[in-house]
């Protein structure tokens, strides 16, 4: 079905919405409950396509997975596959992290290279090397990678980058491992602080989750437990974006401003009125002032976020002067860059760089959502323009925001489904 999102922009955003689930710490979490036998609750899933995807590939590895509104509660009492499906692995990265709880339980567990945005290399070496440390015989059987051990022991782990999944993947093999695993240059993000602290509930000794070092002392097994996901903070950050592109007033309630450090400073400089407090965060323009262009750098956690790098640039093309942007984690980040040029924005593209010449009066046109975070910044320039946007390839939205269109309209914006 060719569905498209309809937008009328030019008119500023208003008001206030509440903050879903993290979809990347909820997909983490669903992947953790593979680790017992026990049923486990999550609360806070945001309605998403890749949270569905998710699901369907615990089912298929023989898990109960049942939703009743925001919470998902899943039983892997008895797993009857130790291979993910192939038709479930090509359409979501995260399908990967079945591996590590696989075969710490299990011992044994087969995944072919997973598909998701074509915004990266991302391999997988982070996941296998960290397995072999652990002592597990890991090979290519045809498209899919086989990993076996009787029983795995725990091993310092030296990552060549800080991995988020890689970091996730060996912290469920590790939860499972006899003695003590040590992972060095760990991902330090909120969503692994989160699936760390899960895994805790369950009965893991983990410490150190949020800092690069973290060390897991294995256990017998795990049981289950009742956990909330946290805020997504793409997802909040994006509206915001969206309420300062427009010349609005947005406020995100339950958006943790320690998880957004980077954005909200980044927001400061371009001279918007931020105000962070517990309950969420409110963004408006200040009178009379325009907004500044700046520069910044995606980067690892607790740096600026590559997922609120095309997002940023959106907004940036209503600055006033010359912005750069510099992508150092995603080497195919910028295909969001060609859909703003047929908008009318002035963007340079130079290697991992772009320079963004503002303000530009952008105007409504038909383009494409190519991956989640370039969908969200071509929504963003389409609330900002001038006359009708239309949006095609939505299925990329669905799987990172949810209720996109609803959530837009209820702060003032002429947003449609066709």
């Amino acid at each position: 079905m060719d569905e498209r999102l309809v937008i009328r922009g030019g008119r500023p955003l208003q008001g206030s919405i509440v903050a879903s689930g993290s979809k990347n710490a909820a997909l983490y979490a669903l992947a953790a409950t593979l680790l017992t036998a026990d049923p486990v609750t999550i609360h806070n899933t945001p309605a998403i396509a890749d949270i569905g995807e998710m699901a369907d590939l615990l089912r298929a590895l023989g898990a109960r997975v049942e939703r009743s509104g925001d919470d998902v509660e899943i039983q892997a009492a008895e797993l009857t596959e130790h291979r993910a499906p192939d038709e479930h692995v090509v359409a979501l990265r995260a399908s990967f992290l079945v591996m590590g709880p696989l075969l710490a339980r299990e011992g044994e567990a087969a995944c072919a290279a997973p598909g998701g945005d074509v915004i990266g290399v991302r391999p997988l070496d982070v996941h296998l090397t960290g397995f072999r440390a652990l002592g597990a015989e890991v090979v290519r059987n045809g498209a899919a990678w086989v990993a076996r051990a009787p029983r795995l022991t725990g091993a310092r782990l030296f990552l060549d980058y800080p991995s988020v999944l890689g970091t996730v993947n060996l912290l469920f093999a590790a939860t499972l491992a006899r003695g003590t695993t040590t992972i060095v240059n760990a991902a330090a993000e909120p969503e692994v602080q989160m699936v760390a602290e899960m895994l805790n509930e369950m009965g893991a000794r983990i410490r150190g989750h949020g800092s690069n070092t973290i060390e897991v002392d294995g256990v017998e097994r795990l049981h289950g437990t009742e956990f909330t996901v946290i805020p997504d903070r793409i997802e909040s950050g994006t509206f915001l974006l969206a309420g300062a592109a427009t010349g609005g007033d947005v406020t995100v309630e339950g958006a943790n401003p320690r998880h957004l450090d980077s954005l909200l400073t980044k927001m400061n400089e371009a001279g918007l009125d931020v105000t962070a407090a517990g309950a969420g965060i409110r963004v408006c323009r200040r009178p009379g002032h325009d907004l500044k262009p700046i520069q910044l750098q995606a980067v690892p956690y607790p740096g600026y976020a590559t997922d609120l790098h095309a997002p940023m640039a959106a907004m940036l093309t209503q600055a006033h002067g010359v912005s750069i942007v510099l992508e150092r984690v995603f080497e195919n980040r910028l295909l969001y860059v060609g859909e703003l040029r047929s908008m009318g924005a002035h963007i340079t593209a130079g290697g991992q760089s772009v320079m963004i010449e503002g303000p530009t009066p952008l105007f409504g046109a038909n383009v494409r959502a190519l991956d989640v975070r370039a969908g969200a910044a071509v929504v963003i320039a389409g609330l900002a323009a001038s006359g009708e946007t239309s949006i095609r390839d939505v299925i990329h939205l669905d799987r990172g925001y949810a209720g996109l269109s609803g959530r837009l309209r209820a702060l003032g914006a002429d947003v449609n489904r066709i």
